[in-house]
C-alpha cells in the first residue's frame, strides 16, 4: 500500500473533515440513521488520514503527495 496523500491532505482530512463528520451526527440527533453515515465518513476519513492512503484516489490515479516525498521514499 502506497501512500498517495500530502501532508496537507491528511491534516485537512484528520484535523477538519473528521470531527466536521462527527459534529453533523451529533446535530442530526444520535438516534438518526444519517448520524451513522456521517460517524463512518468521520472515521474514513480519520483512518484515511492517519495511513496516508486513499484507496478512491487509485481508479483516478490521483496523488497530492509530493513528488520529492515520492522520490525520498523509493531511494530507501
Amino acid at each position: 500500500m502506497k501512500q498517495n496523500m500530502g501532508t496537507t491532505d491528511r491534516i485537512l482530512r484528520s484535523i477538519v473533515a473528521a470531527p466536521a463528520f462527527v459534529v453533523l451526527g451529533v446535530v442530526t440527533g444520535p438516534a438518526a440513521p444519517i448520524s451513522w453515515v456521517f460517524y463512518v465518513l468521520g472515521a474514513v476519513m480519520l483512518g484515511t488520514g492517519g495511513v496516508g492512503f486513499c484507496p478512491l484516489y487509485l481508479p483516478f490515479k490521483l496523488s497530492t503527495r509530493s513528488r520529492t516525498a515520492e522520490s525520498s521514499t523509493r531511494q530507501h
